[in-house]
């Protein structure tokens, strides 16, 4: 069984002490949507001891958005009413609970208390665009009571294909990748047709979301009750119906769930600084996603 995971452990298994982002990493944005420094402003979450902020593993993401005219600010501290009434789009990705430590075993703690979890709920209704992103155990598991204050299901889980492998592929030509505005784009310039993901999680999604990552048969859910510990006698499930990447209308605002974070930013792993994200070779259209998702999160469309 070790060896059907190999692969997977040399690149996901190096995420704690061997992921560093990738700085030199510059795509071309032809036509950027807001003059340099202009643009709306776009919260990252760094207050729930998150794996991906935006000057350390997430720091392609934010420097793409700036790219793009965006205005990148932390928000280092709980969410409250007060301290969210001024954010319009905030990003969450990979949090853990404040007593989190290795090895990391189910059932995975809530990043985030319940009166939390009210106020962004809360927060959306009422117009806010919030962008979670929780990946493979245990991120999924802590913020799995955020998720399903929308109607998500998460899985503490890891995601793997037939092959078992650690990359995941989407494309129109697979119908994995749904064809939407989002996928599509204002322009031409901005149409995605493929996109890949590192390992993560699937989610259920509710009724009214639409999935643009989709899920079949061929992937399957693997829940270990220890992370990096697996064996043949893991619960594990087929995948079909369920989704990596899915949007929602919530009241007044806007939610994109996504179950893989690095497929959004560049980051270089191990002693060869194996690049792993959206600077990859065969990832080159997933910064296209990312910022299709902001700017929907941003009402541009």
């Amino acid at each position: 069984m070790r060896k059907i995971y190999l692969f997977f452990f040399t690149i996901s298994g190096l995420a704690y002490s061997q992921q560093v982002p990738d700085t030199l990493y510059r795509p071309i944005i032809k036509k950027s949507t807001y003059v340099k420094g202009k643009g709306s402003v776009v919260y990252i979450d760094e207050g729930h001891r998150n794996f991906h902020t935006k000057d350390n593993r997430f720091l392609p993401f934010a420097r793409l958005l700036q790219q793009d005219g965006y205005i990148i600010k932390g928000f280092d501290t709980v969410f409250t009413k007060e301290r969210l009434k001024n954010v319009n789009i905030l990003v969450i990705s990979n949090a853990l609970s404040p007593d989190s430590r290795p090895p990391f075993t189910s059932p995975t703690k809530s990043a985030f208390s319940k009166k939390e979890i009210k106020h962004l709920k809360k927060w959306t209704a009422n117009g806010g665009s919030l962008f979670l992103i929780a990946d493979h155990m245990p991120f999924a598991g802590a913020a799995a009571e955020l998720g399903k204050a929308f109607g998500f299901k998460f899985y503490d889980s890891f995601l793997f294909d037939s092959e078992r492998r650690g990359i995941l592929d989407f494309s129109i030509d697979n119908s994995l990748l749904a064809s939407n505005s989002i996928t599509k784009g204002r322009n031409r310039d901005e149409l995605v047709d493929k996109v890949v993901t590192f390992t993560g999680q699937a989610f259920e999604t509710p009724k009214d979301a639409l999935s643009i990552l989709k899920l079949n048969e061929k992937y399957t859910v693997h829940l270990p009750d220890t992370m990096w510990v697996f064996n043949d006698n893991i619960k594990q499930f087929k995948a079909s119906n369920l989704s990596q990447g899915a949007v929602l209308e919530f009241g007044k605002g806007r939610v994109a769930i996504f179950g893989e974070a690095a497929m959004f930013t560049g980051q270089l792993a191990g002693q060869q600084r194996r690049k792993v994200g959206m600077n990859a070779d065969y990832a080159a259209q997933n910064y296209k996603l990312l910022l299709n998702i902001i700017h929907w999160l941003d009402r541009l469309y």
